[in-house]
């Protein structure tokens, strides 16, 4: 059975993410930062009691990536898929009112926090195991057109150079790690005139991380298995 562990995993996404896993056969670990207040995963586990674990992970702090780490340990559980989708967005940013704040806490959750999970996690993380890190295609250097939402497009080009680190730091252990966007997906993020639902968009990401290879390793996709420029 297909051992997984997804974070930000009680909407949105991350929530589809968990859906289609447990869907497929997985056994998933489905990390946020407030369990007693997922109501959506818990409806989940009703379902499938001996398939999913619902574990508290307050990103972008190391003492929960810690904690998270000691939790996965103690329940020997060695991951196959490791998917780092929790994220933050700050609506609303205009030139001349994006604040240090925003900008400092957009990349601690959206680009330390994967990369210190990861670091945390190798040790769990079996030999050929997959690593996926929900990107944007606003964190393309190349693809920038104008000033939009600075913060998190910024944070995000940070993800990616974490996924090249980690495709390097893994590679010997046969560990592929992508960047992948998700498109424009209907969440709260994205909004209600989003052109993806959230199913559509993490079928195709579940079909790309399955078949992408070592050669893949440190690429960034889009969730249609499409490459996008840096």
């Amino acid at each position: 059975m297909r051992q997984c562990l997804v974070t930000g995993a009680n909407r949105g996404i991350g929530l589809a993410f968990t859906r289609a896993l447990l869907a497929d056969g997985a056994s998933v670990l489905a990390c946020c930062r407030a369990p007693a207040q997922a109501a959506a995963l818990a409806e989940l586990r009703e379902a499938h009691p001996q398939r999913l674990r619902v574990l508290p992970l307050a990103l972008p702090g190391e003492a929960a990536i810690a904690a998270l780490a000691r939790e996965v340990e103690a329940l020997d559980v060695r991951l196959d898929l490791l998917v780092n989708n929790a994220g933050m967005l700050v609506s609303g940013e205009r030139f001349g009112t994006v604040t240090a704040d925003a900008l400092r806490d957009s990349f601690a959750i959206n680009a330390a926090a994967p990369f210190l999970l990861v670091q945390a996690l190798a040790e769990r993380l079996a030999d050929g195991a997959r690593v996926l890190n929900v990107s944007t295609r606003l964190a393309s250097i190349a693809g920038v057109t104008e000033l939009r939402t600075p913060s998190y497009a910024m944070s995000k080009a940070a993800l990616n150079m974490a996924t090249r680190q980690l495709a390097a730091a893994l590679r010997g252990r046969g560990i592929p790690v992508v960047a992948v966007s998700p498109g424009w997906v209907r969440t709260d993020m994205g909004g209600s005139g989003a052109t993806l639902d959230a199913d559509a968009s993490v079928r195709g990401m579940l079909a790309l991380i399955d078949r992408v290879t070592l050669d893949d390793s440190g690429r960034f996709f889009g969730h249609d298995g499409s490459p996008i420029g840096w």
